[in-house]
């Protein structure tokens, strides 16, 4: 049986005390579900994935029902660190040596399509995320920043991408003056936002096209067949098709996602407002991501704070004290923050797979399933949402060039996989701080 982090580390049908749900858009509950209910289609999960499936088929003229365990947006969709990057998770030569160079563009094209669907749900429903461009790439020895400046001509040479700006030294430091970074490069074609509001923007934006959105209706089973039963303590839904898109908060719902997507725990905190002080920490309103394997990432907050993630653990429970686990690598990149009051730390839960790429697949002829984002899912869990929605109208294309991408099981399934993990994880932990 999988671990349902679905109460682990939360309260019921409550946003954890993040700066996000202090800053969120304020959205109406959704009721629950009671009684039996039909539907052409069922989504089960309310992130990025589930609501823009349901946005896209409720505005295809599907009646849809979305089943939310605890609100919309209350997963990693509303927790993460806002980051809209490029590509897939894996750069693009990872992929041409995994799966050729013309499948690999095919999967760049779809990167590509996530950061333009985000872009334009959010112009076309007026979503108010603070929707910003810039991402700084950036590295901590000479060995990665020469990498990151090798992928940026790569990129350029062979995918015709021309929003990379190459960061030497000087340049790095003028942006982001951390004694930590050595270079980079500035993705402008990225970009950066609000999380919580982009989700709460699908979820207005999906039932105002007329799908039926409920909330504290956590599924308890679900039995296959022409119709799919799914069923919650307080109700069923009977659909034609089913699409799952639960992420991390899967839990035991079904084995064969299970064993291949993994969920870990990520931390954020932001700090007090930096005033003039900002300016020592980026000079621009862009966010970064730095090269460790542990990766930092941070931005700016619209009133001057460090939104600052890092830090993962294995352990399913959240630590005690968030500010002082995520303080360790903040104070790492920016010394100069280390009695810098924090005044919102939280934690989320994500998923990974082997490859840390995301796992698409038709479990069934009526049931599909898109989970595992590995860190990349403000673009690739909307998409997946839009592409799992086309497949269920018979347009397969993009969905199938997803589910091609291999996707082995972490080995020694459900019980082996967190503590192997772990171990690699220390592992390259310890590489970062070494610097090899």
């Amino acid at each position: 049986m999988a671990l349902n982090l679905l109460h682990s580390n939360d309260r019921l049908g409550e946003y954890p005390n993040s700066w996000y749900a202090a800053t969120a858009n304020t959205l109406p509950r959704f009721p629950k579900l009671e009684g039996e209910v039909q539907a052409d289609v069922c989504v089960i999960g309310g992130g990025y994935t589930g609501l823009s499936a349901a946005l896209h088929l409720a505005e295809a003229g599907r009646k849809v029902v979305l089943l939310e365990a605890h609100r919309v947006g209350f997963g990693a969709s509303g927790r993460n660190g806002g980051q809209l990057g490029s590509g897939q998770r894996q750069d693009q030569e990872e992929l041409e040596k995994m799966v050729g160079l013309d499948e690999a563009k095919r999967l760049w094209a779809l990167g590509e399509d996530s950061k333009n669907l985000v872009k334009d749900l959010v112009q076309k429903h007026a979503i108010a995320c603070d929707l910003k461009p810039g991402i700084a790439l950036t590295g901590s020895n000479d060995s990665d920043v020469n990498h990151l400046h090798h992928y940026a001509e790569h990129l350029q040479s062979r995918y015709g991408y021309d929003q990379l700006e190459v960061l030497h030294q000087a340049a790095c430091h003028a942006l982001c003056p951390s004694p930590d970074y050595k270079g980079g490069v500035l993705d402008m074609g990225a970009g950066h936002l609000h999380p919580l509001n982009l989700a709460l923007g699908l979820a207005k934006a999906a039932a105002d096209a007329g799908a039926d959105l409920r909330e504290l209706s956590e599924v308890r089973q679900i039995t296959p067949g022409s119709k799919v039963r799914i069923s919650t303590d307080g109700g069923t839904v009977l659909a034609d098709q089913l699409i799952l898109g639960c992420n991390g908060y899967l839990g035991g719902l079904e084995s064969k996602v299970a064993a291949r997507v993994m969920p870990i725990n990520n931390f954020v905190a932001a700090t007090e407002p930096l005033g003039e002080d900002a300016a020592r920490v980026l000079t621009r309103d862009v966010a970064v991501a730095d090269s460790r394997f542990v990766v930092n990432y941070f931005r700016l907050s619209a009133d001057k704070r460090l939104l600052f993630g890092g830090g993962e653990s294995y352990g399913y429970r959240f630590p005690v004290d968030i500010a002082t686990k995520v303080r360790q690598p903040m104070t790492e990149i920016f010394p100069h923050l280390r009695d810098v009051r924090i005044d919102y730390a939280w934690g989320g839960t994500l998923a990974i797979t082997m490859k840390r790429l995301p796992y698409l697949a038709r479990l069934a002829p009526n049931i599909l399933t898109a989970s595992g984002y590995s860190g990349h899912g403000v673009g690739t869990a909307t998409h997946a949402g839009q592409l799992m929605a086309l497949a269920l109208q018979g347009e397969s294309d993009g969905f199938d060039t997803m589910s091609r991408i291999p996707t082995r099981p972490f080995p020694g399934g459900a019980a082996l996989r967190s503590p192997l993990l772990a171990l690699a994880m220390t592992w390259f932990s310890l590489r970062d701080r070494l610097g090899f």
